[in-house]
């Protein structure tokens, strides 16, 4: 049954599941199976609905053997904007269009316009509604600072570098304030990380130590190739039989102060043997594809995970989805919830 397998599950077990932050929100909160979906409630109403949909949110992950739990990100429109919402200093009034991820799609953003500064807690209600709701250790996650800054439009700081650190500034300080909420994992979300290679040596590492300056528990970095939607579907089909932008990179993070690295593997082009480049920090390895409405099997789950296993040790093996799901269909994000915590437990008692 999965409540007793939660129920057995120890501190230090193998293969421990998470997700990689987003899940599909309730159709009476959120119009379903859209990026930027319009909230459906307002003002008082809106606030009660986002707290019982991280509830909601957290026993699906309890009920699926999820170890570490997360707010499946119900409270925030976008992972980033739903940050940049309380930071002083941006007009949402009047959005530009922008190229995003090196214009591989466009997008309506608001645009940085004076100094930037944090404007009270942006993610408390989620870390202190799921933490009250759970015995699990819990994740949140923030967008990291070099996925900000090419979310954003810039009026006023003329530099990129100088906008990240200042983002980043604004990053720790709710990071921070989430710990004490008690938040065992703080992620920050970095796709950017494989389209701007040269700046993640140069600059993008030394903003995430600088967002996570301070932290007593656990960080890590998700870098991927994107939700399953078409812009990003479509530009990964053009980049051929093997994705080998993280040989650029992986050497810096693995000399970096982050704990640990979510990389997409199930259905992936990335060559699993660059994993060992990372070398002693934790892998959150991707076994579940976002990008498909296929429903993985636990066999495929434990596949995935024994084909990095060769790579990998496997106490440092965390199984992981590739990336959010929030726009996929509700019923099937259930489905690879279930498959993701069932594989794990195979593997387990395979490999354990």
């Amino acid at each position: 049954m999965i409540g007793a397998r939660i129920e057995q599950r120890s501190e230090d077990a193998m293969f421990e599941t998470t997700i990689a932050g987003s899940l599909p929100k309730p159709s009476w909160l959120a119009e379903p199976e859209k990026l930027w979906a319009p909230w459906r409630l307002q003002g008082d109403e809106l606030t009660a609905a986002k707290w019982d949909a991280t509830i909601l949110a957290v026993k699906l992950q309890e009920d699926s053997g999820i170890d570490i739990v997360c707010d499946g990100e119900q409270a925030r429109q976008h992972f980033v904007h739903g940050f940049l919402e309380r930071i002083e200093g941006i007009d949402f009034a009047n959005k530009v269009e922008m190229g995003i991820r090196n214009d591989r799609y466009k997008a309506m953003v608001p645009q940085v316009v004076a100094p930037l500064r944090l404007n009270g807690r942006v993610h408390a209600m989620e870390a202190k509604a799921a933490r009250a709701h759970t015995k699990h250790k819990l994740k949140i996650t923030l967008p990291g600072p070099m996925t900000i800054v090419d979310t954003v439009a810039d009026r006023y700081y003329g530099d990129k570098v100088k906008m990240a650190f200042a983002f980043a500034d604004c990053l720790n300080a709710e990071a921070r304030a989430l710990e004490q909420d008690g938040v065992d994992v703080i992620q920050f979300d970095e796709p950017a990380f494989n389209v701007f290679m040269r700046e993640v040596t140069e600059w993008g590492i030394e903003a995430l130590h600088r967002a996570s300056a301070g932290l007593s528990c656990k960080t890590a970095v998700h870098i991927c190739y994107g939700y399953g939607i078409k812009a990003n579907v479509d530009w990964k089909n053009s980049l051929g039989d093997e994705w080998r932008q993280y040989e650029e990179i992986f050497p810096a993070l693995a000399n970096s102060r982050i704990d640990q690295v979510s990389v997409e593997c199930r259905n992936s082009h990335v060559p699993l043997s660059l994993l060992s480049l990372l070398k002693d920090k934790d892998v959150l390895v991707g076994v579940i594809d976002v990008a498909t409405d296929a429903i993985e099997t636990p066999e495929d789950v434990a596949a995935t995970i024994a084909d990095v296993m060769q790579y990998v040790p496997k106490e440092r093996i965390i199984a992981c989805t590739n990336c959010g799901m929030a726009p996929m269909k509700r019923e099937i994000a259930e489905a690879k919830l279930k498959a993701l915590g069932d594989g794990a437990a195979l593997a387990r008692t395979r490999f354990g």
